[in-house]
């Protein structure tokens, strides 16, 4: 069973910073290439940054690049978020996710997500 369990989320006043964590079970970590999606209070998601299988090549959405860095440790099986620089329009339920397809069809696996919120 694929299992991702997010961590690390919280309340950071401005300027501030957090690491996220996902824990990564059921499924072979190393093959596929991992999301961050984020979803702020009365919007859609949002996706966030993403990192290939290997951990080479990372892209990140625009209002986040220079501040957050994706990674992975493959040892560990889990993937982080440091999130440096937070400013109040980064508070949102922080979510990984990978997405795979079988015979045809995609399935995407989702974490429960985690809070983040930035507050003075």
């Amino acid at each position: 069973e694929v299992q991702l369990v997010e961590s690390g989320g919280g309340l950071v006043q401005p300027g501030g910073s957090l690491r996220l964590s996902c824990a990564a079970s059921g499924f072979t970590f190393t093959n596929y290439g991992m999301n961050w999606v984020r979803q702020a209070p009365g919007k859609g998601l949002e996706w966030v940054s993403r990192i290939n299988s290997g951990g080479s090549m990372t892209t990140y959405v625009d209002s986040v690049k220079g501040r957050f860095t994706v990674s992975r440790d493959i040892a560990k099986n889990t993937l982080y978020l440091q999130m440096n620089s937070l400013k109040p329009e980064d508070t949102a339920v922080y979510y990984c996710m990978y997405g795979t397809v079988l015979a045809g069809s995609r399935y995407d696996y989702w974490g429960q997500g985690t809070q983040v919120t930035v507050s003075s």
